[in-house]
């Protein structure tokens, strides 16, 4: 097991160390409040053109057994997370139980969706395994090769159903990027994982500060990317786990639509689902609010499905997801105690 952090790294410590810096007493309250704004007017525009009536009438379909579909799909998508999270572990020679890392993913679920941002989730799962790691920096590694992985797996599903929507005579603007993000989402992995030449090139400038913390950091962070370009097994099996994961995403937002009585195929949920959680990780809404039902109302207009259609699904969706992730919160409590 690596140990090449210094004593002082523990879980506490490293909580206190991932919040953000100070700021001014007002920076937040008003960053907070121009999220809102945002996510209220950008509610407001979607919902401006349709029938509050229509959409309570869809929300009264709702058929339980495909809810119920839908949030066993939830389930996987955790124990296929936790699985490659293992791996990656596995990868650094780090061993924790997997009822461990299911607790401490739950629990970051639950810190995703009530906080503002994803960064609470990840302070958790670093938190957890940062002393069977025996270093802060290491197990924040692994989380962030993680996320990596998963947005290049992100983009992967985005792109296939991009080419899927064309090759059925569907062309929606714009998903050419999504295209692009894939290519440069390998690339970045090709410079982490298996150029390490490239990769100490672009460390060059941290070496160059000449501080012992930070030099200490870096050297951390080689030998962990270092690892990984020699077990390449364990990095595909963590991305095929990512793919998979996107996969379960895509298919519990066509499970949300069918409790509703709206038909998603999933070639079309396959671009919508990739595109909205990638616009969903810009900082500039509450938790997505907002931001989610213009992109599902953009694209349900183009499959010729309606905007109350659009709204019904993604509320509906966030309320399963919210509500799936309460039992974090119950572990969260209960570790508390």
């Amino acid at each position: 097991m690596p140990t090449v952090s210094a004593p002082s790294e523990t879980p506490t410590a490293l909580a206190e160390d991932a919040s953000p810096a100070p700021t001014g007493g007002w920076s937040r309250p008003l960053l907070a409040l121009a999220k809102l704004a945002l996510s209220g007017g950008l509610l407001a525009f979607v919902l401006r053109g349709t029938s509050l009536d229509a959409l309570w009438q869809t929300f009264r379909q709702v058929r339980p057994a495909w809810v119920a579909a839908a949030m066993s799909m939830h389930g996987l998508m955790v124990a296929v997370s936790v699985w490659r999270w293992r791996l990656l572990l596995d990868a650094q020679q780090i061993r924790v139980p997997v009822r461990a890392l299911t607790e401490s993913f739950w629990v970051a679920l639950f810190f995703n969706n009530f906080l503002p941002s994803n960064i609470g989730g990840d302070v958790v799962r670093i938190a957890d395994t940062a002393r069977p790691a025996g270093s802060k920096t290491l197990a924040t590694t692994i989380v962030l090769v993680d996320r990596v992985l998963g947005l290049l797996a992100l983009l992967s599903v985005g792109a296939l159903g991009a080419m899927g929507a064309r090759s059925l005579g569907v062309d929606i603007p714009g998903t050419i990027w999504i295209e692009v993000g894939a290519l440069a989402a390998l690339g970045l992995c090709v410079l982490l994982f298996f150029t390490p030449t490239l990769r100490n090139l672009a460390f060059k400038p941290l070496h160059a500060v000449g501080h012992p913390w930070i030099a200490e950091r870096v050297a951390v962070l080689q030998e962990t990317l270092d690892r990984f370009g020699r077990r390449p097994t364990a990095l595909a099996g963590a991305l095929a786990g990512a793919v998979i994961v996107q996969g379960v995403i895509v298919a519990f937002y066509a499970l949300t639509a069918q409790s509703l009585a709206i038909s998603l195929p999933l070639v079309m949920a396959g671009v919508l689902v990739p595109v909205a959680l990638v616009l969903q990780m810009m900082p500039v809404s509450i938790n997505g609010f907002g931001v989610r039902e213009a992109v599902f109302s953009f694209f349900f207009v183009r499959f010729g499905l309606g905007v109350e259609a659009a709204v019904a699904v993604s509320l509906l969706g966030t309320a399963l997801i919210m509500l799936f992730s309460l039992g974090g919160g119950a572990l969260f409590l209960l570790r508390r105690h």
